[in-house]
C-alpha cells in the first residue's frame, strides 16, 4: 500500500479503505456461519458507497481549490484519488473472488443455487417470464429507454440500472425496480432451492423479442453521487431550514463514482463516460452485481439456521427488575453495557421520569435517533405532561438529518422546547440531565454514554452508559446544557472533559504525566480504545511518550492514522482492531498514574473533529466498581486472539497469533455477564 507523505502518518482515507478491508477478510472467514459472511459482503458493499458519496467527494472538492491554497494543505488529491481507485478495484477483486468462489461454493453445500439467466431451467424460464410480465414489465416501463451515445443521460443517485449497447450511435437503459425484492427464489426440485437475481429476470425478458432471442449483452451499473449538503454560509443563519432546502440536492450532486461490470467493453466505457457526464477516474470496475447490500436481505429457504446463535441482550442485574430506576441511582451508580445487557433500562428512566410528578425538568441531546422509538416516545409524553423538556437535536448528523427533524417536530408538537443545529460545530455527544423535586430540593441524575439514544444501534453496537447522581458530574452536565441554551458562554467543568473547551488539554496532560513518571523509572502506560484515531497533535504526543518509554497499547477499530512499531518513533506502541459481529463502538482511556488508575468513557474518538470541532463529554469513572469491570472487560479485548488483527507499520491486517487458550472477546464479554 502507498504511503502518501511519511512513515509518520497514514493517510486516513486509504487507513478507513484497511478498515473495510477487515470487513471484507470477515466475509472469507469460515470460522463464521454462512450467512453471517453473507451479511459482512454486505456491510462491505454499504460502506464502500458512502465512503464514496463523503469522503471521496470531500477529497474532489479539495481539487477545486486554487493551487497556492491547495499546497498549504500539504495533501495532493489526485495522487490520493488515484491510491484509493487502485485500493478500492484491489478490493473488488478480492470481493469478487470470495464471493464467486468461496460463498457461492458454500451455498451449493446446502443446497442453494445462486443462478444467473444462462442457467435457467425450461420451468424456469416461464415463472420468470410470468414473474416479468406480472410484475416487473409495468414497473420498468417509464426507466426503459433507448438512448443515444450524443445525448447527455440523468441516472438516480445509487440506483441500479442495467445497460446494452445496440450500437456506435444508442444503448439501451433500464432501472431496476427498487420497490421489489432484489431476489426471486425458485420453487424447489429435487430436494435443491434455486434464487435468482431480478437483474437476471430482466436480463433474460429484456433480450426476448417475438421473433427470437436477441444477442445483446446487459451489464449492471450504478453512480454514486456528492452526499454533502454545502449549506451556504453555513456559519451563520437557521442551520434547520438551510438543510431541509439542501436535502434535495443530495440526488442530483456531481458524481463521485460509476461502478460498471469490469468485463464492460473499453468502447463503450467511452460511450457511458459521456453521456452520463463521468470521467475515468469516475470509473471503478466491479462485478457482474452492485448493491450487494441488498445481500442483507438474502433469502435463506432451507429450514437450517445458517447464521450465527442468537445472544440475547441479558438483563441488568439492578436495573431490570427495580421498582424505580431512581431510587437505584441514588443507592449507587449504574454501568450498562449494550448490547450485552439490555438497553431498556435507558428507556425505561425516561419513561419513568415522564410520568413522575417529581420529575420537572428534562435535557438532553439526540445524534442519531431511531425510526420508531419508544424512547423518543417517552420524551415527547414528558413534554405533554406538563415537563420542561429541552432537547437539542443534531440534523447535521448525515444521513439522519430528515429523521431526526421528523422528532423534533413531534417534540414541538407536545411542547418540548427544542434547539436545532449550531452553525459551524455539531453536538456529538451522548447526554442527558433529569431534575427531580424531593423534600423541597432539586436533585439531578446525569447518564453520559459512548453509544446513541437509539434502540435500534443499541443492539448491534458495544457501548457504555453510565447513571450518576454524583453532584459533581451532574452540575457540570447542567452547565454544558446551559451553553447549548444559549445561557453560558464557556462551561469550566469540574470533572467532565468536555470539548472543545476542556477534553484536549486535559487528555494532553495525563499522557505527560506519564511521560514524567516513565523519565522517573515509574510503571507508565496508557491504554486507549477508540473507533479512529487521527489527529496528528496527539499522535504526536503519543510519539513522544513511546520514546519516553510509555506503554502504548491501543485498540482502534477503524481509521488508524498513527504508524506504530517504529523504532524511534513508536516501538513502544502495539495496536489491534476487533471486527466481529457487533459494531466496537465505545470509547475508553485509561491512564496509569503510578498506581492509582485514571479511567474515562465518553462520546469522543482521538480525531480533530472531536477534540476541536464538535462538543463531546468524556467522563471520569469514579465508582471502584465500575472501574474494576471495564477494565476486566477492556483485559478480555486486549487478549482476543481470534477476531483481533495487528494495526502494523504495513496494515495488512493480519490476523494476531491463535493461541491457546482461545480468547474471542465478544463472546467472552458475553459470557463475563451472563456469570454475574
Amino acid at each position: 500500500m502507498a504511503k502518501l507523505y511519511n512513515t509518520k502518518y497514514y493517510h486516513r482515507d486509504l487507513s478507513w479503505l484497511r478498515f473495510n478491508h477487515r470487513v471484507l477478510q470477515e466475509a472469507a472467514d469460515k470460522r463464521n456461519p454462512l450467512y453471517e459472511r453473507i451479511k459482512f459482503l454486505a456491510i462491505f458493499s454499504s460502506n464502500l458507497d458512502e465512503f464514496f458519496r463523503v469522503r471521496v467527494s470531500d477529497i474532489r472538492q479539495i481539487k477545486e481549490i486554487e493551487k497556492p491554497f491547495r499546497k498549504k494543505l500539504i495533501t495532493k488529491p489526485n495522487k490520493v484519488l488515484k491510491e484509493i481507485k487502485k485500493q478500492v478495484e484491489l478490493q473488488q477483486e478480492e470481493f469478487g473472488d470470495i464471493f464467486k468462489n468461496q460463498i457461492v461454493q458454500d451455498l451449493k453445500k446446502e443446497n442453494i443455487y445462486l443462478i444467473d439467466y444462462k442457467e435457467f431451467s425450461a420451468t424456469q424460464k416461464e415463472i420468470a417470464k410470468t414473474y416479468f410480465e406480472d410484475t416487473l414489465k409495468e414497473k420498468i416501463e417509464v426507466s426503459y429507454n433507448q438512448c443515444s451515445a450524443n445525448e447527455t443521460v440523468f441516472i438516480e443517485n445509487e440506483a441500479l440500472y442495467l445497460t446494452a449497447q445496440l450500437n456506435n450511435e444508442s444503448f439501451k437503459l433500464v432501472k431496476i425496480p427498487e420497490d421489489e425484492p432484489r431476489f426471486f427464489t425458485f420453487p424447489k426440485h429435487n430436494g435443491k432451492h434455486f434464487i435468482t437475481f431480478i437483474d437476471d429476470i430482466l436480463k433474460y425478458n429484456l433480450r426476448q423479442t417475438p421473433q427470437k432471442e436477441e444477442n445483446i449483452t446487459f451489464y449492471s451499473i450504478k453512480k454514486s453521487r456528492d452526499a454533502e449538503l454545502y449549506i451556504e454560509d453555513e456559519f451563520s443563519g437557521n442551520v434547520m431550514e438551510k438543510i431541509k432546502k439542501s436535502l434535495p440536492k443530495r440526488d442530483t450532486g456531481q458524481p463521485t463514482r460509476l461502478l460498471i461490470d469490469s468485463k464492460m467493453p473499453k468502447e463503450f466505457q467511452e460511450t457511458l463516460k459521456n453521456a452520463l457526464e463521468v470521467y475515468n477516474t469516475d470509473i471503478v470496475n466491479g462485478g457482474v452485481y452492485h448493491n450487494f447490500k441488498d445481500f442483507f436481505e438474502f433469502p435463506n429457504p432451507t429450514s437450517k439456521n445458517l447464521s450465527v446463535e442468537a445472544l440475547p441482550p441479558l438483563p441488568h442485574p439492578v436495573l431490570s427488575d427495580c421498582d424505580s430506576v431512581f431510587k437505584a441511582i441514588d443507592e449507587k451508580d449504574q454501568l450498562i453495557h449494550y448490547p450485552y445487557q439490555d438497553f431498556e433500562p435507558v428507556i425505561k428512566l425516561l419513561e419513568e421520569a415522564a410520568d413522575d410528578p417529581k420529575v420537572t425538568t428534562i435535557k438532553m441531546t439526540i445524534y442519531r435517533a431511531a425510526s420508531e422509538s419508544r424512547l423518543n416516545d417517552a420524551i415527547a409524553k414528558a413534554a405533554k405532561n406538563g415537563k420542561e423538556v429541552v432537547v437539542f437535536i443534531e440534523v447535521k448528523a448525515r444521513f439522519d438529518e430528515h429523521n431526526n427533524l421528523k422528532w423534533g417536530k413531534i417534540f414541538e408538537e407536545n411542547g418540548a422546547h427544542v434547539i436545532y443545529s449550531f452553525p459551524a460545530i455539531k453536538i456529538h455527544s451522548k447526554i442527558l440531565c433529569i431534575e427531580r423535586e424531593t423534600d423541597k430540593k432539586i436533585k439531578r441524575y446525569g447518564y453520559i454514554a459512548t453509544g446513541n439514544f437509539n434502540e435500534n444501534t443499541a443492539k448491534v453496537y458495544t457501548d457504555f452508559g453510565i447513571m450518576t447522581a454524583e453532584k459533581e458530574i451532574t452540575e457540570d452536565l447542567d452547565k454544558l446544557f446551559l451553553v447549548l441554551q444559549g445561557k453560558m458562554i464557556i462551561p469550566k467543568p469540574d470533572k467532565l472533559l468536555i470539548s472543545p473547551f476542556t477534553l484536549r488539554d486535559t487528555f494532553e496532560d495525563l499522557i505527560e504525566n506519564e511521560m514524567e513518571l516513565a523519565k522517573a523509572g515509574k510503571d507508565a502506560y496508557i491504554i486507549a480504545k477508540m473507533n479512529s484515531l487521527q489527529d496528528k497533535d496527539m499522535i504526536k504526543l503519543l510519539y513522544k511518550a513511546s520514546n519516553a518509554g510509555v506503554k502504548i497499547r491501543l485498540l482502534v477499530r477503524g481509521i488508524c492514522s498513527l504508524v506504530a512499531g517504529i523504532k524511534g518513533q513508536s516501538e513502544n506502541i502495539y495496536i489491534t482492531s476487533i471486527l466481529d459481529r457487533f459494531l466496537e463502538h465505545g470509547r475508553i482511556y485509561i491512564f496509569g498514574n503510578d498506581g492509582n488508575e485514571k479511567m474515562y468513557i465518553g462520546s469522543a474518538d482521538w480525531m480533530k473533529r472531536n477534540l476541536s470541532h464538535r462538543i463531546e463529554v468524556v467522563t471520569p469513572i469514579l465508582d471502584q466498581d465500575h472501574h474494576n469491570t471495564i477494565r476486566e472487560l477492556i483485559e478480555i479485548q486486549l487478549n482476543d486472539n481470534v477476531k483481533a488483527r495487528i494495526i502494523d507499520p504495513d496494515q495488512k491486517n493480519e490476523y494476531v497469533e491463535h493461541s491457546k487458550p482461545e480468547v474471542r472477546a465478544q463472546y467472552a464479554t458475553y459470557n463475563y455477564f451472563k456469570s454475574i
